[in-house]
């Protein structure tokens, strides 16, 4: 079991930034890779940036490609989403997400490829 409790959310102005944290327990060593997620009322659930385990292999959405990046902390267990230039199609609840399965990159954009999910923080962006 991996318990995730995310963190960070509220509200902020078009061009603004928030820092989301996402903070992990149990079986964090056992996970191969987390990922960010965000869903919009109404919308499906859309795949925002992903990490590997050691942290250096990332992978962000077009729609966030120099805006968000993602990072952690294996010491702390934490994974965070620094948001900058923060628009008002940003506005979700944002969730974290842990994988226990060895997937390749490629698949870390599919929520199907991932066990564990926190309860969502959500984040408001007025224009």
């Amino acid at each position: 079991q991996v318990q995730l409790v995310e963190s960070g959310g509220g509200l902020a102005q078009s061009g603004g930034s928030l820092r989301l944290s996402c903070a992990a327990s149990g079986r964090t060593y056992d996970v191969y890779f987390w990922g960010w997620f965000r869903q919009a009322p109404g919308d499906v659930r859309e795949f925002v940036a992903a990490i590997g385990r050691t942290g250096i292999e990332k992978n962000h959405s077009d729609s966030v490609k120099g805006r968000f990046t993602i990072s952690s902390d294996n010491a702390k267990n934490t994974i965070d989403l620094q948001m900058n230039n923060l628009k008002p199609e940003d506005t979700a609840v944002y969730y974290c997400a842990a994988s226990l399965t060895n997937w390749l990159s490629p698949y870390w954009t599919e929520p199907e490829h991932y066990a564990y999910w926190g309860q969502g923080t959500q984040v408001t962006v007025s224009s």
